[in-house]
C-alpha cells in the first residue's frame, strides 16, 4: 500500500514549489475579445466534446487502468500542472493538506455524504471529576465563601443587618479554613488575596452597620497593615467616618488626611469628598477657619451645593458679612446639570415623539432631576433666610439683596418665594401690617404666586376674625389657582364661620379631590358633619384621618367625642384611653374619662381620672367641684375642705365656695371653725341670707350673745327680699308666679343644705351636660377649623390648625396665638 504514496524528499537542493508563479498565457483574459477561436467557441458549439464512455474511446491522453494491486501512472493536468503525488522529472510533488469537504476515497465506493462526521456516533463520556481531590475541595470551598459574601451584601441591602453580620462572620471563618488548605497543597504565592480582601472588607462594613465600631476598626486595621493588599489606604476614609460617628474628631481628621495623602490626584471626585468630610469635621469642632479653607478649595476645584452651603454656614459662624454675600453668589452659580423643562414639551403632533416624551416625563432620571432641583432650592432658600437678617442693617434690606441676586441667576422663580418668606418674617416679629403690605404686592404677579400670597392673607384675616376680608382673599386665591387645596380650605373656613356647613363641606371635598393628602380638609369635613349631626359620616372621616395620622391627639379626641354623641360610652372610653397614651398629661382628656366613668356609675375609676386631672391642672373648677362632692359623699368632709378652699381662691367673688368650706367644718364637728368662717363670709357678703341663717343657728346652739344681732339682720334682709319679689311680680304683666333668685346653695332650714347626696346628684347632672365650648381642640365655633397656610416651596408646607390645639397638655384651651406654627420649617 505504501508504494503508491510518494513523500517529498528531505533534501533542500531544489525548490519544490518552483514554477507555480510562472506566467501561463492561457489565463490571459485581456485579449479574449480578439481571439477568433474563443469567440467562435462562444457563439457556436465548436470545441464541445462528447462525454467519455466505455464504448467510445476518447481522443484525449490515454489513461491506464489502475487496479488495486498495480500502480497507477500519474497524469498531467490539462494545463500542464503536475498532479498531486505524481513523479515528474524524478521529483515527487508534495502532498497538500487541502482537501474538498466530505470528499474521500470512501465516497467513490458508495459511502454517504457526511461532512460533519455524524455517523461516527456520540463522543466518548468526559472523564469523571475526582471530588475527593484537594484541588476540587479548595475550589468548592472558595465558591461557598463567595456565596456567603454575596448573601451578606444582599441581607444588608434588605435591612437585615444581623443576618448580614452572621453571613460575613461565617464567610470569614470559611476563608481562613480555605487559606490553611491552600498552604498545605500549594505554595503561599497561590493564595487568593482578592477573596481575602473582599471577605475582610465586607466584615468590617457589617460591623460598622451594626454600630460595632471597635470590631470594625480592628478589621480595617488588619487590611490596612497588610502590605500585600493594594490600594488599602483608601479604607482609612472609612475609619475616619467611624471616628466621626464616635465624635472622636481629632482622629477622624487624622485618618481623613492620611487617606487624602494615599489617594492619587487623578481620583478627583474621591479627594473632593474626603475634603468635604474634613470641612464638616472642622465645623463640628468649631474650627471654622480650617473648615473655610477646605470648602473654599472645593468650590474652586469642583463646586457643589453642599460645600457651598457649608461655606455660608462657616462664614455665618464667624460673622463675615462680605464673605457671606460672596459665598451666596457662589452657591447660586453652582450648575445643576439637569435638562430644562422644555425638553418634556412635545414640539409637534408626531404620535411617536409624544409617546417617547410621555415615557421619559416621569422616569427615574426625571425623578432624580427633580430631587436635585428641590435640594438646590432648599439650600438656597435656607441660606437666604439665614444670612438676610445679618448681611445688612435690617432683615428687609438683606432680603431685598438676596432677591436681586436670585433674580439674576437660574433660580428666578425663587425670588417670589423669598418675598413671601420676607412676609413670614414680619409675622414672626408680630408686625402684621408690614406682612399684609408685603403680601398685597403679589396681587399683580403670576397666578401661582398670587394664589400663595392671597392664601396667606386670607389666613391672617381669618385669625383676626375679619371674615369678610378673609373670604375676599380666599376667593382671589381660588380664582388664581382653582387646584390650590389650601385656598379651597380657607374658603371653606370662611363659609363655616358663617354657619353654612353644607357649602363648607363642598369646598373641603374639592380641596381633598385636588390633593388627597390634605389632612386639614378631611379633618374639617368631619367637623362639618358633626355640626350637621351626620355623626356616622363624621366618624368615617375621622377614622380615615386616624389611618393617616396614627398618633394625632386631635383626631383621637374627635373620634371619642363622636362616639359619645352617638351614646356609645364604652367606645368613647376606649378611644380616650388611646388619647391619654399619646398625651398622658392632658388634664381635659383625663377629666372627660372621669366624667364618662361617673355617668356609667363607676365612682372609683371616675375619682382616679379626676384626681389625675387635678394633679396636672389644679385650676379646673368642674374637677375641683366633683372631687369636693366625692369626699362629702364618702363622709370625708375634712379632705373636701382643701378643694373648696382652692375654688374660693380661683373664684373669690363666688360665695358658694366659702359656704361649702364652712359647711364642711360644721359637718365634721368643728363648730368654732365653722362659726369663724361664717363670720368672715358675712363681712365679705353682708347681704347673703344663707350665711346669716347659719350664723343664727350656730350662735343659738353655742349660746352666744350675737344671736340677736344676726337674727335682726336676717329679718331685715328677708323683708327686703319679699318687697323686691313683690315689685318684680307686680311689674310682670300676666306673670304666672314669682321666680325669686336664691343667692346661696350651701344651707337650708332643715340643716341638710350641704347634703352629700343632693350635691352629688347636682354635680352629676352638671357634668353630663358640659357645654361644647369647654371641649378641648375646639374652643369656639370660629376656632374649630383648620386655617391653612401655603408655603410656595411645596413639600415644606405646614398648615397650622386652629380647630385642633397644638399643645394638648395645656388645659386652659385659650385661643392660639399666631406664632411659629404658622411658619414653614
Amino acid at each position: 500500500m505504501m508504494q503508491n504514496v510518494h513523500l517529498a524528499p528531505e533534501t533542500d537542493e531544489d525548490d519544490l514549489y518552483s514554477g507555480y508563479n510562472d506566467y501561463n498565457p492561457t489565463y490571459d483574459t485581456e485579449d479574449l475579445e480578439n481571439d477568433t477561436a474563443f469567440q467562435q467557441a462562444v457563439r457556436t458549439s465548436h470545441g464541445r466534446r462528447h462525454p467519455i464512455t466505455a464504448k467510445i474511446p476518447s481522443t484525449a491522453v490515454t489513461r491506464p487502468v489502475a487496479t488495486g494491486y498495480g500502480s497507477k501512472t500519474s497524469l498531467a493536468s490539462s494545463m500542464g500542472r503536475p498532479m498531486t503525488g505524481a513523479i515528474q522529472d524524478g521529483v515527487t510533488r508534495p502532498m497538500t493538506a487541502v482537501r474538498a469537504a466530505g470528499f474521500t476515497k470512501a465516497a467513490l465506493r458508495g459511502s454517504s455524504f457526511d461532512p460533519l462526521g455524524q455517523s461516527r456516533g456520540p463522543a466518548p463520556p468526559l472523564e469523571a471529576k475526582n471530588e475527593d481531590s484537594p484541588e476540587e475541595k479548595i475550589r468548592q470551598l472558595e465558591k461557598k465563601v463567595n456565596e456567603l459574601v454575596e448573601e451578606s451584601c444582599i441581607a444588608n441591602s434588605c435591612g437585615d443587618l444581623k443576618l448580614a453580620l452572621e453571613k460575613a462572620k461565617d464567610a470569614g471563618r470559611k476563608e481562613r479554613v480555605l487559606v490553611r488548605q491552600r498552604e498545605q497543597v500549594t505554595t503561599p504565592e497561590n493564595i487568593n488575596l482578592d477573596l481575602t480582601y473582599s471577605v475582610l472588607f465586607n466584615l468590617a462594613n457589617q460591623y460598622s452597620a451594626n454600630e460595632m465600631y471597635t470590631e470594625a476598626l480592628n478589621t480595617y486595621q488588619v487590611i490596612v497593615k497588610n502590605k500585600m493588599f493594594s490600594n488599602a489606604g483608601k479604607l482609612k476614609m472609612n475609619m475616619g467616618n467611624i471616628y466621626l460617628k464616635q465624635r472622636n474628631y481629632s482622629k477622624a481628621i487624622k485618618f481623613y488626611r492620611m487617606a487624602l495623602d494615599q489617594i492619587p490626584s487623578v481620583h478627583k471626585e474621591m479627594r473632593i469628598k474626603i475634603m468635604q468630610n474634613i470641612g464638616v469635621t472642622f465645623i463640628k469642632t468649631g474650627q471654622y477657619s480650617d473648615a473655610i479653607n477646605s470648602f473654599e478649595h472645593i468650590m474652586s476645584m469642583a463646586p457643589n451645593l453642599k460645600a457651598g452651603f457649608n461655606l455660608i454656614l462657616s462664614y455665618f459662624a464667624i460673622g463675615d458679612q462680605e464673605k457671606m454675600k460672596k459665598s451666596f453668589q457662589k452657591l447660586i452659580a453652582v450648575p445643576l446639570e439637569i435638562d430644562e423643562d422644555d425638553k418634556y414639551i412635545s414640539p409637534s403632533d408626531d404620535p411617536h415623539t409624544n409617546l417617547v416624551i410621555e415615557a421619559i416625563k416621569n422616569d427615574h432620571l426625571r425623578q432624580m432631576e427633580r430631587e436635585r432641583k428641590a435640594m438646590a432650592e432648599k439650600y438656597i432658600m435656607t441660606a437666604a433666610k439665614l444670612i438676610a437678617p445679618v448681611i445688612e442693617t435690617s432683615f428687609a434690606v438683606g432680603y431685598d439683596w438676596c432677591v436681586e441676586v436670585v433674580k439674576a441667576s437660574q433660580y428666578v422663580e425663587l425670588a417670589n418665594d423669598l418675598e413671601i418668606n420676607k412676609a413670614i418674617t414680619y409675622l414672626r416679629q408680630k408686625d402684621f401690617t408690614q406682612a399684609v403690605d408685603t403680601l398685597k404686592m403679589f396681587e399683580k404677579k403670576d397666578s401661582r404666586v398670587k394664589s400663595a400670597a392671597a392664601t396667606n392673607l386670607s389666613f391672617l384675616y381669618y385669625l383676626e376674625n375679619e371674615f369678610a376680608q378673609a373670604s375676599s382673599y380666599a376667593d382671589l386665591a381660588v380664582n388664581s389657582d382653582r387646584y390650590n387645596p389650601s385656598a379651597l380650605t380657607n374658603k371653606g373656613n370662611t363659609v363655616f364661620a358663617n354657619g353654612d356647613y353644607e357649602k363648607a363641606a363642598e369646598f373641603y371635598k374639592e380641596a381633598l379631590r385636588n390633593d388627597s393628602s390634605c389632612t386639614e380638609a378631611l379633618y374639617n369635613i368631619g367637623l362639618s358633619y358633626k355640626k350637621l349631626n351626620r355623626l356616622s359620616e363624621a366618624l368615617d372621616c375621622f377614622l380615615k384621618l386616624h389611618a393617616i395620622l396614627r398618633n394625632s391627639a386631635q383626631v383621637l379626641y374627635q373620634i371619642a367625642n363622636v362616639y359619645e354623641l352617638m351614646e356609645d360610652p364604652n367606645q368613647a372610653i376606649e378611644w380616650l384611653m388611646q388619647l391619654i397614651s399619646v398625651v398622658p398629661t392632658d388634664s381635659r382628656a383625663l377629666s372627660k374619662l372621669g366624667e364618662l366613668h361617673d355617668s356609667e356609675g363607676d365612682k372609683s375609676q371616675a375619682f382616679q381620672y379626676y384626681y389625675e386631672s387635678y394633679r396636672y391642672f389644679p385650676s379646673n373648677i368642674e374637677v375641683i367641684e366633683w372631687l369636693g362632692a366625692y369626699y362629702i359623699d364618702t363622709q370625708f368632709c375634712e379632705k373636701a375642705i382643701q378643694y373648696f378652699e382652692r375654688a374660693s381662691l380661683i373664684q373669690p367673688t363666688q360665695v358658694k365656695w366659702q359656704l361649702m368650706v364652712a359647711s364642711c367644718f360644721r359637718r365634721s364637728g368643728n363648730y368654732q371653725k365653722a362659726l369663724d368662717t361664717y363670720k368672715d363670709i358675712h363681712k365679705k357678703f353682708p347681704e347673703n341670707v344663707e350665711c346669716l341663717r347659719f350664723l343664727v343657728r350656730l350662735c343659738t346652739d353655742i349660746g352666744l350673745k350675737e344671736v340677736q344681732e344676726y337674727a335682726t339682720k336676717l329679718k331685715r334682709l328677708e323683708k327686703m327680699k319679699e318687697i323686691r319679689e313683690q315689685r318684680i311680680k307686680s311689674g310682670r304683666d300676666g306673670s304666672g308666679g314669682s321666680r325669686g333668685k336664691r343667692e346661696g346653695s350651701a344651707g337650708s332650714d332643715s340643716g341638710q343644705n350641704c347634703s352629700a347626696s343632693s350635691k352629688s346628684e347636682r354635680l352629676s347632672a352638671k357634668l353630663r351636660a358640659l357645654p361644647g365650648t369647654n371641649e378641648p381642640y375646639e374652643s369656639s365655633s370660629n376656632k374649630e377649623i383648620d386655617a391653612s397656610y401655603v408655603d410656595p416651596l411645596g413639600p415644606q408646607v405646614e398648615r397650622p390648625k386652629t380647630a385642633a390645639k397644638k399643645r394638648v397638655d395645656e388645659d386652659d384651651f385659650a385661643d392660639e396665638e399666631l406664632g411659629d406654627d404658622l411658619l414653614p420649617e
